[in-house]
């Protein structure tokens, strides 16, 4: 029987930015750093969480050679390559490849509205354009249209097809996919508080936000889970929730880059069409952070 590919906590980095908008090299490799001494499995950059949508090629490639470098080899480095755009995704998909990424994770096309079959399509030829793995990813919410189970599922038997990151919040499906899924196939919850119910159904992890600020926690709380330990899991999943919950208060990653200023980690610089947090919900965050000793 193969191995699964991708496991356990994962993080959606976000992107630094200088006060002039460009890549904060400096806060991104000391970022990275910690994050792998806090036990993380996986590092995602170029993702929604990074605000990929507003990087250029170049700044894609400095991103991911960045992350790549600093890892050095120690934990996967999965690089954001999906779009609405087929061609795009593959030539993105090859470009990380070439650079040296461990994987792509590929977002399901958003405003074209694709059928069933498109979707299939449309991550069969990507697979197929490259060698490393694909997590496909599934966000409804994002992209305004959803991943059913049976497609998951048929794209699942193609080879280097690897992983989905579903955060649908559809348990049903989400059920459906783990419980006819090769053994080899991994599910990983795309939202922090779904990572405990999804790892207790068979799941296998977490790509996160709130690793971002909490890295060691929210692996002990991943971790835990896998292990089968619920009691240990459990206490950290009522810790973080408050800050998950928070860190979604405004568009995502508005909170979680507004808490790691605080923390000293970074700049709170973002791209538009990203504007800065409203005061009074910015106020309700920091206070949240706080109390969780981040601040």
């Amino acid at each position: 029987m193969s191995e699964k590919i991708f496991t356990g906590t994962g993080v959606a980095l976000v992107t630094p930015f200088t006060i002039d908008e460009k890549i904060d090299l400096p806060a991104l490799k000391s970022l990275v750093e910690w994050q792998i001494e806090s036990g993380v499995n996986m590092l995602v950059p170029a993702g929604t969480t990074g605000e990929a949508a507003t990087l250029s090629r170049d700044e894609f490639q400095l991103l991911v050679e960045t992350v790549l470098e600093v890892v050095d080899g120690r934990v996967p480095v999965i690089a954001g390559t999906g779009t609405n755009n087929t061609r795009k995704v593959i030539e993105m998909s090859q470009f990380a490849q070439e650079l040296g990424a461990d994987g792509a994770l590929v977002v399901s096309p958003y405003y074209n509205k694709p059928s069933q079959a498109g979707l299939y399509e449309h991550y069969r030829v990507v697979a197929g354009s490259i060698d490393i793995p694909v997590v496909l990813y599934n966000v409804p919410g994002r992209t305004g249209g959803n991943i059913a189970a049976e497609t998951t599922l048929k794209l699942a038997e193609i080879k280097n097809i690897v992983a989905v990151k579903e955060a649908s919040g559809n348990f049903s499906q989400i059920s459906n996919i783990l419980k006819h899924m090769p053994d080899d196939f991994s599910v990983l919850s795309g939202d922090d508080a779904d990572a405990l119910p999804i790892i207790a159904l068979g799941g296998d992890g977490c790509i996160s936000v709130v690793a971002n600020q909490m890295p060691k926690e929210f692996a002990l709380l991943v971790n835990s889970a896998l292990e089968d330990n619920m009691v240990k899991a459990r206490e950290m999943h009522d810790t973080l929730l408050p800050l998950m919950e928070a860190n979604f208060i405004e568009t995502n990653p508005l909170p979680v880059k507004a808490v790691l200023a605080a923390m000293g980690k970074i700049k709170e610089i973002y791209r538009l069409p990203l504007v800065p947090m409203q005061d009074n919900t910015k106020k309700e965050l920091l206070k949240i952070a706080k109390s969780m000793g981040l601040i």
